[in-house]
């Protein structure tokens, strides 16, 4: 008889475990066929992309409605065993009420964590104000903590991609620690005297990096600098459509089939992903 699945609660509490020491790699899938690859790797979690999985529906990133990304979680929940975190962009609203139902629907799809950004979308005002954004965190870890409290709940500052200075986004993330994130993330962070100031500063809280792109740094460079866990954003979808794009020029501007040489092949993918009847 196979062995049972794992449960949401499960994989809750094992993603729990994995942010209590060491550090771990949590790729980001676009879709059902990326995450059970990244699972047959090895991986011990995986993370939703917002551009990854916009790109897939042929959107931008933040394009996506809320009815469409809670389908999209709850997808790739059954997708795979591991523990799934949610890239839950800005909250998918702008009160903190609001937040705090989107939130409460993100739980219900069975995801292990969830990130809540401090972005606004706006060109004259990129992001909230540290009040207002203190009371969405706030209110994410209102929900999740009625919902049963095992949601893993990640503060994302947003101010390194906006030129704000490394320590306004250290007191915002000090801040959404205090105000409940279990995770506290500053995408745009990378070179080694940022990264050692961040995790320093909101020690003993764990500190996800993401690395989207070619980094000097290596995975155990970057542990060593006290980073527990490590994710890519859309890095994996945009290495996915190089692919595509490349073959697809090459058949329209010189019709030719070359760019389908490289590997997977058809018998490789169809092997990757025919379920097991054991």
């Amino acid at each position: 008889m196979p062995a049972s699945r794992p449960t949401a609660a499960d994989k809750r509490r094992r993603f729990h475990e994995l942010h209590r020491s060491g550090c771990f790699v949590i790729p980001n899938p676009w879709d059902v066929g990326s995450a059970r690859y990244l699972q047959t790797l090895g991986f011990k979690a995986l993370a939703t992309t917002s551009s990854g999985a916009a790109w897939a529906q042929g959107a931008p990133d933040g394009g996506m409605s809320l009815d469409a990304v809670l389908t999209h979680l709850r997808t790739m929940v059954e997708a795979t065993d591991l523990p799934i975190n949610a890239d839950f962009e800005s909250g998918h609203a702008r009160d903190p009420n609001g937040v705090a139902e989107s939130v409460r629907r993100a739980v219900e799809t069975g995801v292990a964590g969830l990130s809540i950004e401090d972005s606004t979308g706006l060109d004259d005002k990129p992001l909230y104000e540290l009040d207002d954004a203190v009371a969405r965190i706030r209110a994410a870890r209102k929900a999740i903590d009625h919902a049963g409290g095992d949601t893993l709940l990640v503060g994302r500052a947003e101010g390194t991609f906006f030129d704000r200075p490394i320590e306004e986004t250290i007191a915002r993330l000090q801040a959404y620690a205090s105000a409940g994130a279990d995770c506290l993330y500053a995408p745009g962070i990378s070179g080694p005297e940022h990264i050692r100031r961040v995790v320093d500063s909101l020690a003993p809280k764990p500190i996800n990096l993401l690395v989207g792109s070619a980094s000097p740094l290596s995975v155990t460079e970057i542990a060593a600098l006290g980073v527990r866990r490590i994710s890519v954003g859309g890095a994996l979808a945009r290495a996915a459509w190089s692919g595509f794009m490349h073959a697809a020029k090459i058949l329209a501007e010189q019709g030719r089939f070359d760019g389908f040489a490289a590997k997977p092949s058809h018998d490789d993918l169809q092997a990757l992903l025919t379920p097991s009847r054991s």
